[in-house]
């Protein structure tokens, strides 16, 4: 696997998980008083347009190389939402969550690398 194979499937889960903080940053505006339908459109198109790019970057991956070689990259995946929670939308996980979260990670990569 090259640098740059490397490289996109790490920004592939970039793209998954902004995509998922701004569709979670629209539907927290859907609830915000006073209703902001103008905040919740953008988040909500911004998050569908990520997701989006994350979709093809994912194909054309698959395409190039073998599922078993790009799978352990879904491995940061929970890492990344996490951070991406904690960072953008001020959400707290406690430290058994954190132990929670790297076990997981953990177990894709076993399972996967196996």
């Amino acid at each position: 696997m090259t640098l740059i194979a490397i490289l996109a499937a790490f920004a592939c889960q970039l793209l998954q998980v902004t995509g998922q903080v701004f569709l979670k940053h629209a539907m927290l505006a859907v609830d915000a008083t006073p209703h902001q339908p103008r905040r919740v459109a953008l988040s909500l198109a911004a998050g569908l347009a990520f997701l989006t790019f994350w979709f093809l970057l994912w194909i054309g991956l698959m395409q190039k190389w073998n599922l078993s070689v790009i799978y352990p990259f879904e491995g940061l995946c929970p890492v990344l939402m996490v951070l991406g929670a904690r960072v953008f939308l001020r959400e707290k996980l406690s430290t058994s969550g954190w132990v929670g979260v790297m076990l997981i990670a953990a177990g894709i990569m076993l399972v996967t690398g196996s």
